[in-house]
């Protein structure tokens, strides 16, 4: 037998891998909670203070260069001012000396000349009434064919400016003037010169205090969209490493608070999931266990000799396994109706389904001496609804088997259908033993009884108010539960008269979101 076995490990290694055809192999590793691939340190702080500083040297710079550019065309046009103005003087003082000589000598010029003596960057080019040059700048040449502003001048780079025509005092034509500069400061005082001067500095000045508060006011704004980002990313490690009740805390009407806020859902969502994935394991083996020890007590009674193999112990057997049947066809039931994708509706009168119900229900409620009535809002009899009919007829089912169970005998049970503007609303009211408040955030788990109903007979298995949840969420609509111990409980179902909504919540009396 062992060499049976060792052989049929050795051909399962073979076909998984070890010794097989590299097509065949498949592998699964857990990931360590602390396996994190190391990544280079990119803080978004310093990169949005970056984005920052760029955008302000970016602002600088071209604001700089246009009112650079402004304030040299104000200082060009500036000279050029000046210059006119000690051409028109020039020649003033030229009309005057030739009027005295009556005409042009080495002192009328020398009049002129003394005019821009005080200017050593500035040229001189004196021209009579025919255009003949009669005086030129020594320290500077100039092409006579060239027109006014087109001139240049070697080593200066710079134009002829300005000029001024000479007229005597009859008003004759008897010569020009012009003016140009060697050097572009030639006509700037002192003052003039500190101004510019202290102009470029205030520019440079202002752009290195504008780029330096955008850097810091970058940075500062950086950080506060960062904390609560690492806050979020803290919390994700914590949850990732296993404490599942790290929060964030963010709240705000900002897309960052929203953030916090959804995430800190997914969280509580996730955590709920979990222990509820604890739980279930838990309950369904209390579930499974207790008709199973039961049948198992009874076979070994019959095999010691304890009991008789009758049909009477044989009948506790067969129940036993009917009640396992029944709990694992609910529990497949209700997985299908959970990860059904495909969900189909259609257009459904409600009045007939719900009145047929409780009319195929009104036997069974009479023979426990309970008392069922169908109580119809709708005016004009009929209602409409996109639903899946087979779904809701159970649903409403299953409220009215929980509201029979746990009703004592000569009780109401009324079924209600009415609407409002959107929605059709279907209540379930007994006078029965009614439920905790406590208990009622937890009703819609699966297998959850409260204790009082797990001491009856009758109670059920537990599943079929999960399975009426499912069915309401998945036609987008909400469960109301009003109850008081000793007096009754109400289910309301809200469903929507048409498939437009999306968001689907249980809610207790007082209005409290519930998770079933």
């Amino acid at each position: 037998m062992a060499f049976y076995i060792d052989e049929a490990m050795r051909s399962y290694d073979e076909q998984i891998g070890h010794g097989g055809s590299d097509s065949s192999k498949a592998s699964f590793n857990t990931l360590r909670r602390d396996s994190s691939p190391v990544r280079p340190a990119k803080t978004f702080a310093g990169r949005t203070a970056l984005y920052f500083a760029l955008t302000a040297i970016m602002c600088v710079g071209v604001f700089s260069l246009v009112l650079a550019t402004i304030w040299e065309q104000e200082f060009q046009g500036y000279t050029r001012q000046n210059m006119q103005r000690l051409a028109q003087q020039a020649s003033i003082s030229l009309a005057s000396a030739y009027g005295d000589v009556g005409g042009w000598t080495e002192g009328v010029i020398s009049s002129g000349r003394a005019i821009t003596e005080p200017y050593p960057g500035m040229g001189m080019l004196i021209l009579d009434g025919s255009g003949n040059v009669i005086y030129r700048d020594p320290n500077a040449t100039i092409a006579d064919d060239q027109e006014d502003g087109e001139r240049k001048f070697p080593g200066s780079g710079s134009e002829v400016l300005v000029s001024s025509e000479i007229y005597s005092s009859g008003g004759v034509k008897i010569g020009t003037v012009r003016l140009w500069s060697f050097e572009a400061d030639t006509l700037f005082t002192k003052a003039d010169l500190a101004f510019r001067k202290n102009s470029y500095y205030g520019m440079g000045l202002a752009a290195i205090i504008a780029i330096g508060l955008a850097s810091v006011i970058g940075f500062a704004a950086s950080r506060s969209l960062t904390r609560p980002l690492s806050k979020v990313t803290s919390t994700a490690n914590d949850i990732r490493n296993g404490n599942l009740t790290a929060r964030t805390g963010l709240t705000g009407d900002d897309e960052i608070g929203r953030l916090g806020e959804t995430f800190d859902s997914m969280a509580s969502e996730l955590e709920r999931d979990i222990k509820f994935e604890h739980r279930l394991t838990s309950d369904v083996a209390h579930e499974l266990r207790t008709p199973l020890m039961a049948m198992q007590a009874t076979v070994e009674a019959m095999q010691d000799g304890v009991m008789p193999a009758s049909n009477e112990n044989f009948e506790v057997v067969a129940s036993e396994v009917r009640r396992l049947s029944r709990l694992v066809d609910a529990m497949l039931h209700l997985s299908r109706v959970e990860n059904n994708n495909d969900f189909k509706t259609e257009r459904t009168e409600m009045v007939y389904v719900v009145k047929s119900l409780v009319a195929m229900q009104e036997q069974l409620f009479a023979d426990r001496d309970l008392r069922l009535r169908f109580d119809d809002k709708i005016p004009s009899h009929e209602l409409y609804a996109d639903v899946n009919p087979d779904l809701i007829r159970e649903a409403i089912t299953n409220i009215m088997s929980n509201a029979m169970r746990y009703t004592p005998e000569g009780g109401w049970v009324i079924v209600t259908l009415d609407r409002n503007r959107t929605e059709m609303i279907i209540s379930v009211r007994d006078t029965g033993i009614g439920i905790a408040k406590e208990d009622i955030p937890r009703i819609f788990s699966r297998f959850w009884r409260s204790d009082a109903s797990r001491e009856r007979v009758s109670g059920g298995l537990g599943v079929g108010l999960a399975l009426t949840k499912e069915i309401v969420d998945k036609h987008n609509g909400s469960i109301n539960v009003e109850s008081e111990l000793g007096k009754g409980t109400t289910f309301t179902l809200r469903i929507p008269l048409s498939r437009k909504r999306t968001s689907a919540t249980t809610r207790d009396a007082s209005g409290e979101e519930l998770i079933g």
